[in-house]
């Protein structure tokens, strides 16, 4: 049996004040491939367009949730960053003040809690994607830890997830997170004008959380059919001799 990892040292004490000027959290350097970039997106934008948030602890109470894409992840002032290409955290919330240097990446000693799901897309096979990342992303006691390679840098897999068992992450198939209430999911399809495969959220019947414009399509279909059997329905009353629009 392998030996389980090392766990992550203690954080720093929330309410010591760090000298914020340090800690590098913005490099400016363009990382993204366009297709890592609309993915990101794809993975970031349905949840808060059409996700109704992970499962409620209490019946009256939403859960609210942090959906982010190539922010900086730090678990101790004492190593660089991760960034991840997009992770879920539940239970926090965004500060509104975006201004301070704190607020703008994730902090573990900030938040209290790692990521839930962490998602890297390979575009290389330099990132360390399933070796030194995978370590450390174990190390901060992410739940759930995916790798997709679409472009097949790493092997014969696109699609490959990781459960966190006693400190050390075991392959984990199919991609669903019982507690988050969301799965993963390969789709072709068109998303921003582009066709081809795409990671895609899923919920537990297998239905994508859908983007913000596939929701307002479908809302505009339902409404066009709706409008058709109103137009049918009078139709039908005038070819009996009934007026629809009359108040009789």
């Amino acid at each position: 049996m392998a030996a389980a990892a090392p766990l992550l040292p203690m954080p720093p004490d929330p309410a010591e004040d760090l000298d914020d000027s340090v800690l590098v959290i913005e490099d400016d350097a363009p990382v993204d491939s366009i297709l890592t970039e609309k993915q990101e997106r794809l993975l970031t934008e349905p949840l808060y367009s059409s996700w109704s948030g992970p499962p409620p602890a209490e019946a009256s109470a939403p859960r609210p949730f942090a959906a982010l894409a190539n922010v900086g992840l730090f678990s101790s002032v004492l190593e660089p960053p991760l960034v991840p290409d997009m992770m879920l955290s539940l239970d926090v919330s965004i500060p509104q003040d975006l201004g301070p240097k704190r607020n703008r990446s994730y902090f573990l000693w900030r938040y209290g809690k790692p990521p839930e799901v962490v998602i890297e897309i390979v575009s290389n096979r330099k990132g360390g994607e399933l070796g030194e990342r995978r370590l450390r992303y174990q190390r901060m006691r992410v739940s759930y830890y995916v790798v997709y390679d679409p472009l097949g840098e790493l092997g014969a897999a696109t699609l490959q997830t990781f459960d966190l068992r006693g400190g050390t992450y075991v392959p984990h198939d199919p991609p669903w997170f019982e507690g988050v209430g969301l799965g993963l999911t390969e789709w072709e399809g068109t998303f921003e004008g582009l066709t081809g495969r795409w990671l895609r959220w899923r919920t537990r019947d297998g239905q994508l959380v859908p983007t913000g414009a596939e929701r307002a399509e479908s809302e505009r279909a339902r409404a066009d059919s709706a409008e058709a059997r109103a137009l049918r329905l009078a139709a039908r009353l005038r070819e009996l001799g009934i007026d629809p629009d009359s108040d009789g």
